[in-house]
C-alpha cells in the first residue's frame, strides 16, 4: 500500500509522518491550533486529531451532508496530493474526515 504524498505547502499540514501495516494507515502530525487561520478553512483537522474514512464518491457524500444540513470544509486536494478531502464535526464536536483518492492516484 502506497502512502500519499503531502503537498509542498507545509503551512497547511506541518510535519506529517505516515505509518501503515499494509491495511490501515496512521497519519501523525503535531497539534496545530492555528491551522484554520492559515488554511482559511473552518474545520481544523490538526486541532486535536480526527478519524478518516475513504469513499469512492466524494461528490455523493458531500451531497448527502448538504441534504442533512451538515456543514463541512472542502479542502479539495490542498493538503494531500491526489486526495479530495472534506472535514466536518460530528454531533459532539469530533472532527471527521472523508476523502476520495482521485482517479489518477491510487494510494
Amino acid at each position: 500500500q502506497n502512502l500519499p504524498p503531502i503537498n509542498q505547502d507545509k503551512s497547511l499540514v506541518g510535519d506529517v509522518s505516515f505509518v501503515t501495516d499494509g491495511t490501515i494507515q496512521l497519519h501523525l502530525t503535531p497539534k496545530d491550533i492555528t491551522n484554520s487561520f492559515r488554511s482559511g478553512h473552518v474545520v481544523n483537522p490538526l486541532e486535536r486529531g480526527h478519524i478518516a474514512y475513504r469513499t469512492d464518491d466524494i461528490e455523493a457524500f458531500m451531497a448527502h451532508l448538504e441534504n442533512c444540513g451538515v456543514p463541512y470544509s472542502d479542502w479539495g486536494s490542498d493538503a494531500v496530493k491526489g486526495w479530495h478531502q472534506i472535514f466536518f464535526y460530528d454531533p459532539i464536536g469530533n472532527v471527521i474526515e472523508v476523502h476520495q483518492v482521485l482517479p489518477d492516484d491510487k494510494n
